[in-house]
């Protein structure tokens, strides 16, 4: 899929945002500004969070509460698995929450089963999404996605 300016990469966020379910994993690829900080913010307002969003590259996981609360994490800087394991990521994976991971392919080793992972690349404002679902939830979602935005 390709979204052709920040408006149509918030507005992707926001409509992701709007129909995730409690439970649900949103894993973000993509290389430095590429979007994936940007396409946080915009998936918090879908979800109804108000709350000023930032980057956790320092504090590794930020909070958010809302209706469906929101568990931003980035991995940027872990460097083992080590690191992961004593940061307890279990608790948001399986929380009633959602959780999205900046950086996942870092830690697919401990992602949960089912997840949506958005692997972005990025030419200025101009933003390409390829969408993969591990999930009957998350194949559902897929789906809806590409019958709002196509391919």
């Amino acid at each position: 899929m390709i979204l052709n300016n920040l408006e149509e990469t918030e507005k992707f966020g926001l409509f992701l945002g709007q129909n995730l379910q409690s439970g649900m994993t949103v894993c973000l690829n993509g290389n430095l500004g590429a979007g994936k900080t940007t396409m946080t913010k915009s998936i918090a307002k879908g979800l109804g969070i108000d709350d000023y969003v930032t980057s956790p590259t320092f504090t590794i996981v930020n909070e958010y509460y809302g209706s469906i609360n929101l568990y931003h994490i980035d991995t940027y800087r872990l460097d083992d698995e080590a690191d992961v394991d004593y940061l307890g990521f279990d608790e948001y994976f399986y929380s009633d929450g959602v959780t999205i991971v900046e950086w996942a392919e870092k830690i697919r080793y401990a992602l949960p089963e089912n997840f949506i992972e958005l692997n972005i690349s990025s030419d200025g404002n101009k933003r390409k999404i390829d969408i993969v679902a591990h999930g009957e939830r998350e194949e559902a979602l897929k789906e809806k996605i590409h019958e709002s935005f196509g391919d």
